[in-house]
């Protein structure tokens, strides 16, 4: 069989193949233990990039940590945590660099095991090739696939399936054959550019600098031989331009420059270019590089560029061409690879940052999620750990965003748990929604400092929080009721009131749960908006959704009101008879039994309910708010 699946005539063998190219960065991933570090520790062997006193130590370091008998392990060459060498894995990201008399590599040897997934698609958001091993004995398995889901997604159109291990079965030309034919049905509808797949031996080097005498039946390229005939170049030079700010240096009153690293195309001193957000247009005035100043600087460029004028310009702008701007949107479609343990819930708020900007942002519905094994579409009302989805996001401004296939720069963007701080998600744009640009917050001649003055009252959400049980509508109750006989205007958001109406068609799995507050808040703010003191009583387990809310309101307009009940004291209550039925398993996803509660850390009120009446309660909660309501 031909392994060459793509007709590229520079993939051949020969002269033609060994003209000198650029530099190539590829990585390597599938399943774990295929051999990937194996694979990169004999290229460097192969290159004799190996001290000899580093080739001592791998030497010594195999017969305590090696896999192979008395040989040396080359794996060990790249797995250099300790934790790796003791596991036989890797973990890390490891990036290495050699060179050919053809060509320059930077190689990344990505990890293998599905846990660390989030580190293979770092290694791969920065290459221009994949090589997909896959183990001559088990062939392509779950993980493989995954892998090559997430390469595609990423960008990377040239890919060479390496079939290692081939030695364990006899250099069998069917095996080969075989896995070949699988990996390529399955890839089908990828768009690789190249897909080129090579039989051989890591541990050996058979196919790998140098052709085995043992598979007489191959007569594609070595690997290397392949590595350095691939154009892989993607141009990025010839794009629109495209500058993200990462800073705005301004040492004194007399210099004023932007500086950041070009993502795509070219500028010129004297080009006309507009910050993207805003639309305000300028020129160039100076283009100042590592050394001194230049006329021209393209794609890869770190430099400061100086504007003839003082156009209102800050860290995540982005400055790009008057004729071909990016799209500015704060709704838009995008792929996103899941990477927290903690699933990822549609209406919940992260925080992504794209280029240099960061901003809050939601993701507002899934429109599928893809099964790894067959690239089918399923539907699917969350994502959960190392999960690929199709997804609607809204973020809290307008951001310059260009779809991922056309500029990996601008494109690709990450999702950060606002408490962890962990990398939750890894997105790439696929478009903005056109509902986006045609719709715009209307502005009103009566505000809601008028329609609260008319009342008299400062605005402002009172939000109950608690296990089902503690308290929260009575005391609320109360509370609205002393207020209205003060003369206040209120009104009350209750839990179960919502869930026959507006609510009424969502349950209570955690995706629910979290779009229920979402609806909440945006009442809430609604009738903050019309002057109005609102009183929210909900469960609302989840902090997040808390803090979604209150970053909803002004300063000062989210009062928020732990009412801290024991979930031994909600039980023995239990006015509705529903732990009974909970602990009983007739109710499902029930909060403080089979679903967590979040209590919050620093609320303006915590009210601990045991041996407290909610008369009592109540009156502590309007003592509180006579510090801050006017009379």
């Amino acid at each position: 069989m031909d392994a060459r699946l793509t007709a590229d005539p520079s993939l051949a063998g020969g002269p033609h193949a060994r003209a000198t190219r650029g530099l190539l960065r590829f990585l390597t991933c599938g399943s774990v233990d295929d051999g990937k570090s194996t694979l990169i520790g004999r290229l460097l062997y192969d290159s004799r990039l190996i001290m000899d006193d580093t080739l001592a130590t791998i030497a010594k370091d195999s017969r305590k940590h090696g896999t192979v008998g008395e040989e040396i392990d080359l794996a060990l060459l790249v797995d250099g945590l300790e934790a790796e060498r003791q596991q036989g894995i890797t973990i890390d990201v490891a990036y290495r660099f050699f060179a050919t008399p053809a060509r320059s590599f930077i190689v990344a040897d990505t990890p293998g095991h599905e846990q660390y997934t989030r580190n293979m698609a770092t290694g791969a958001s920065n290459s221009d090739l994949a090589i997909i091993l896959c183990d001559a004995r088990k062939g392509v398995l779950t993980q493989t696939r995954r892998h090559s889901t997430i390469v595609s997604l990423l960008g990377i159109r040239h890919v060479v399936l390496a079939v290692n291990k081939i030695d364990l079965v006899e250099f069998d030309q069917a095996v080969f054959d075989r896995i070949v034919a699988e990996y390529t049905a399955f890839a089908a509808g990828m768009g690789f550019r190249t897909l080129v797949a090579i039989p051989l031996s890591a541990r050996f080097g058979d196919n790998v600098t140098v052709r085995s005498p043992r598979m007489p039946w191959y007569e594609g390229p070595t690997l290397v031989e392949h590595l350095e005939a691939v154009d892989a170049d993607t141009d990025a030079a010839s794009r629109p331009f495209r500058f993200p700010v990462q800073w705005v240096n301004r040492p004194n009153q007399d210099f004023r420059g932007f500086a950041g690293t070009i993502a795509s195309g070219r500028v010129a001193v004297g080009d006309a270019v507009v910050v993207a957000a805003s639309g305000r247009a300028s020129k160039v005035a100076r283009i100042l590089g590592p050394d001194a100043d230049q006329a021209v600087a393209e794609a890869g460029e770190a430099v400061t560029i100086c504007l003839v004028d003082e156009v209102d310009v800050a860290r995540g702008d982005v400055l790009a061409g008057p004729q071909d701007r990016p799209a500015i949107t704060d709704q838009f479609a995008a792929h996103l690879l899941w990477m927290d343990e903690d699933a990822m819930l549609p209406g919940r708020q992260y925080l992504m940052r794209i280029g240099n900007l960061w901003t809050p942002v939601s993701v507002t519905s899934i429109r599928h999620r893809v099964d790894v094994n067959t690239q089918k579409q399923l539907p699917a009302r969350r994502l959960d750990l190392n999960e690929i989805g199709f997804c609607n996001l809204s973020a809290a401004q307008r951001v310059p965003m260009d779809p991922y296939a056309e500029n990996r720069q601008t494109g690709a963007f990450v999702l950060v748990d606002r408490f962890t701080n962990r990398t939750a998600g890894a997105g790439m744009v696929a478009f903005s929604l056109r509902r986006a640009t045609n719709i715009h917050q209307e502005e009103f001649l009566v505000d809601k400092a008028a329609r609260a003055a008319l009342d008299r009252q400062t605005p402002l959400v009172l939000w109950f929080t608690g296990l089902s049980g503690s308290g929260k509508s009575t005391i609320a109750k109360l509370v609205e009721q002393a207020l209205h006989r003060e003369g206040r205007h209120t009104y009350t958001l209750d839990g179960d009131n919502l869930r026959h109406g507006l609510n009424r068609d969502l349950g209570f799995t955690d995706a629910d749960r979290v779009e229920n507050i979402r609806r909440v808040g945006e009442v809430a703010k609604l009738f903050v908006d019309a002057g109005l003191v609102v009183l929210c009583s909900f469960i609302s387990p989840f902090r997040a959704e808390r803090r979604m809310v209150r970053e909803l309101m002004g300063p000062g307009e989210f009062i928020e009101v732990f009412v801290d009940t024991p979930i031994e004291e909600c039980v023995r209550r239990d006015p509705k008879g529903l732990y009974a039925k909970a602990m009983a398993g007739t109710i499902k996803n029930f909060t403080g039994v089979s679903s967590p509660y979040e209590p919050p850390e620093t609320p303006e009120l915590r009210l601990p309910t045991v041996g407290l009446t909610p008369e009592q309660a109540a009156e502590a909660v309007l003592a509180h708010l006579r510090r801050i309501l006017p009379r």
